[in-house]
C-alpha cells in the first residue's frame, strides 16, 4: 500500500524470514560462528536459543547458504512429532528410502544408519537441525540422544542443531536430561538488538528495497526501541505500521507520535490490560473496605447517613425561588434591501493553493491514470501497482528531469512535495501552450516554473504492455516473445539482419539490447526486464498507447 509513496521495490519490514534482508549485527555473528563451528567441527549438540522473534529461524535460513559443499542438512521445522514421525520425517528430508506401510524404530534406524555410513565414505557430512525444539517431548530428546550414538570409531556420522526459545535451556538442566546437556559442544544465546543496532537494522532494511534510510526520525526509532526491546519482529510489526500512517497522513517521514499509535495498533492487548486490571482491583478494594465498615461499625454509618440527608434537605429549604424576568420587545422597522454588488472577475488558480487540497491522494491519481487509459479501476479497498495487474496494467516507477518525462510522451502521476512535507499527487496529461495541464478532481493548465517549484522528480506511469507474458527475457531463451524484440530494436538501431533461428535470443542481439539500454540510462545486463520492455514497446505507436496531448 504504501511501497510506491515511499519508492520502496518491495515491503521492507515483513516478519518472514528472508535471509536476503538479514541484518547480522554482533550477536547474530556470533550466533553463526557458534553454528558453523559445531557443523565443522563435528560431534555432539549445537544449542541456539533465544526469545521470540530476536532472529533464530532467519540465522538458520543464513546457515544454509553457508553451509559447505560437502555437508547435507535435513531441516525439521514442526518437531512436536513422537519418534517413529521423527525419524521417518529425517528420512523424507535426507532422500532415505523406508517401507511407509511397516515404520518401525528399528527399521528407520537401520536406514539411516546404513545411509550416513554411505555418505561418511564418499567424504560427506550430514546436519540435522531442529526447529522449536522446546516443543520437543522427553520420548523425541531421548530418541535424538540415541541418534548421536551412530558413529565410526573417530567421528560421529550425525551433527545436530537445536534452536529454540529460553524454554529449552531450562530443559536441558533436567536431571534426566544430563546425559543430552552433556553432549551439546557449542552453546549460544541471541539476545535483542542495542538501541545502536536497532537504528542500523532499520536503516539496512531500508537500503535493500531503495528507500530513505533517513526515513525514521531520531526520536522516532528511539521510540521504536523503547517499545520492541530490540527484538527485531517486533521492530518490524511497529515499522511497518508506522510507515502506513505515514503514508495516510501524506508524511515524508515517521514521527514518533506515529510509532505510538502503530504501538496502540498492534501492541494494545499488552499495554491495556494492566491499567483495567488496576481499576479493577481498586474497585474490589473500596468495595470490600465499605463492607466491612458497615459489619463493624453500623452505627458510625447510620449516623454518617443522616447527617447528609439532613443536610441535602437543609440546602433544599433554604433555596429561594428567583424572579420571573419580564422582556421587552420594541417595534423593528423593517431591513431595507441590500445594495446591489457587481460579481468580480474569477481570480486565476495558483498552483500553490491547487495544489495544497488534500483530496489529490495517489487514489485519487491511480483513478485518473487508469480512466486515461480506458481501464476499469479494480474493485479492491486501495488502488496500487499489485491490484492494476488485474485490469491488464503495469507501473513504470522512476525517478527522471522534466526533458527526460516529456520524452517518455505518456500521461504520467507526479509526486508534488508540500512546504509542510506533505504529498500530493496529479496526473500530468498534456502540454498547453508549453504550460503542463494537471488533473487530479479538476483539470488545470499552469506554469512550468510553478509545477518545478514543488515536483520532486518521480513520476509513476501506468501501461498496458504489449504481451499478456511480461516476465523477463534472458539471453540464451527461445520463444516468440524474441520475434517481437527483434522488430522493436529494428525501429530503435535500423538492423534488421537475418537470423537463422529469429526465435532465439543469441549474442548479437543481447549486444543491441545493451546498446538500448546505455541510450536510455537503464541497466545494462542484456536481460529485457520490465523497464527495458517499457522502453522498448515506447519505441511504437498503438491504439492503446495513450500520448501526452500537447496543443501549441
Amino acid at each position: 500500500m504504501y511501497k510506491q509513496y515511499f519508492h520502496l521495490t518491495e515491503l521492507p519490514f515483513s516478519i518472514a524470514p528472508d535471509p536476503h534482508f538479514i541484518y547480522m549485527s554482533r550477536r547474530h555473528q556470533e550466533g553463526l560462528a557458534h553454528l558453523l563451528y559445531g557443523i565443522t567441527v563435528g560431534g555432539g549438540f549445537v544449542a541456539l536459543t533465544g526469545e521470540v522473534g530476536t532472529g533464530k529461524t532467519t540465522l538458520c535460513h543464513c546457515l544454509l547458504r553457508e553451509l559447505p559443499d560437502n555437508i547435507d542438512i535435513a531441516l525439521i521445522l514442526n518437531p512436536k512429532l513422537n519418534a517413529i514421525e521423527l525419524l521417518a520425517t529425517i528420512c523424507d528430508e535426507l532422500g532415505i528410502a523406508y517401507d511407509k506401510q511397516q515404520q518401525t524404530l528399528k527399521q528407520l534406524v537401520d536406514a539411516l544408519n546404513h545411509y550416513l555410513l554411505a555418505k561418511h565414505a564418499a567424504g560427506r557430512r550430514t546436519v540435522l537441525l531442529l526447529d522449536e525444539a522446546q516443543n520437543l517431548s522427553m520420548e523425541v530428546l531421548e530418541q535424538i540422544r540415541l541418534l548421536t550414538n551412530l558413529e565410526t570409531s573417530k567421528t560421529k556420522l550425525l551433527q545436530i542443531i537445536l534452536v529454540g526459545q529460553p524454554e529449552l535451556k531450562q530443559m536441558l538442566r533436567r536431571q534426566d536430561l544430563r546425559q543430552l546437556n552433556q553432549r551439546i559442544t557449542a552453546r549460544y544465546h541471541l539476545l535483542p538488538l542495542s538501541f545502536g543496532e536497532t537504528r542500523a537494522y532499520i536503516r539496512h532494511r531500508l537500503r535493500v528495497c531503495g528507500g530513505d534510510p533517513e526515513l525514521f526520525k531520531g526520536r522516532a526509532v528511539r521510540k521504536i526501541y523503547k517499545l520492541s526491546g530490540g527484538i527485531p519482529r517486533i521492530i518490524n510489526i511497529l515499522c511497518d505500521r508506522a510507515l502506513l500512517g505515514a503514508y495516510a497522513g501524506n508524511a515524508l517521514h515517521v514521527t514518533s507520535g506515529m510509532v505510538k499509535n502503530a504501538a496502540k495498533e498492534t501492541l494494545a492487548p499488552l499495554e491495556n490490560k494492566l491499567p483495567r486490571m488496576g481499576v479493577a482491583l481498586g474497585l474490589l478494594l473500596l468495595c470490600g473496605i465499605a463492607i466491612g465498615g458497615y459489619y463493624y461499625y453500623p452505627d458510625r454509618f447510620a449516623a454518617i447517613k443522616d447527617r447528609f440527608f439532613d443536610h441535602r434537605q437543609l440546602e433544599t429549604a433554604t433555596q429561594k425561588p428567583e424572579p420571573a424576568v419580564t422582556e421587552t420587545v420594541s417595534a423593528v422597522p423593517p431591513p431595507s434591501p441590500p445594495p446591489k454588488i457587481e460579481p468580480l472577475p474569477p481570480k486565476p488558480v495558483q498552483f500553490a493553493e491547487w495544489v495544497a487540497d488534500p483530496r489529490f491522494t495517489l487514489q485519487l491519481a491511480f483513478a485518473n491514470a487508469l480512466k486515461a487509459l480506458g481501464k476499469a479501476i479494480p474493485p479492491v479497498g486501495t488502488v496500487d501497482c499489485e491490484t492494476v495487474k488485474t485490469v491488464g496494467v503495469l507501473c513504470q516507477l522512476g525517478k527522471a528531469s522534466w526533458k527526460e518525462l516529456l520524452e517518455m510522451n505518456r500521461p504520467a502521476i507526479l509526486e508534488f512535495v508540500l512546504p509542510n512535507e506533505e504529498k500530493r499527487y496529479a496526473l500530468l496529461a498534456g502540454i498547453k501552450k508549453d504550460k503542463p495541464m494537471l488533473i487530479a478532481s479538476d483539470q488545470h493548465d499552469f506554469s512550468l516554473a510553478e509545477l518545478l517549484n514543488y515536483w520532486n522528480g518521480y513520476y509513476l506511469l501506468l501501461w498496458e504492455p504489449p504481451m499478456a507474458d511480461t516476465r523477463t527475457i534472458f539471453p540464451g531463451q527461445l520463444s516468440d516473445r524474441i520475434v517481437w524484440l527483434r522488430q522493436q530494436l529494428a525501429v530503435f538501431d535500423g538492423l534488421n539482419p537475418p537470423v537463422p533461428e529469429p526465435q532465439k535470443f543469441d549474442q548479437d542481439l543481447k549486444a543491441r539490447v545493451i546498446k538500448f539500454q546505455h541510450q536510455h540510462h537503464l541497466t545494462e545486463d542484456g536481460a529485457v526486464g520490465a523497464q527495458t520492455l517499457f522502453y522498448l514497446d515506447n519505441l511504437t505507436e498503438a491504439s492503446n498507447k495513450p500520448l501526452l496531448n500537447i496543443t501549441d
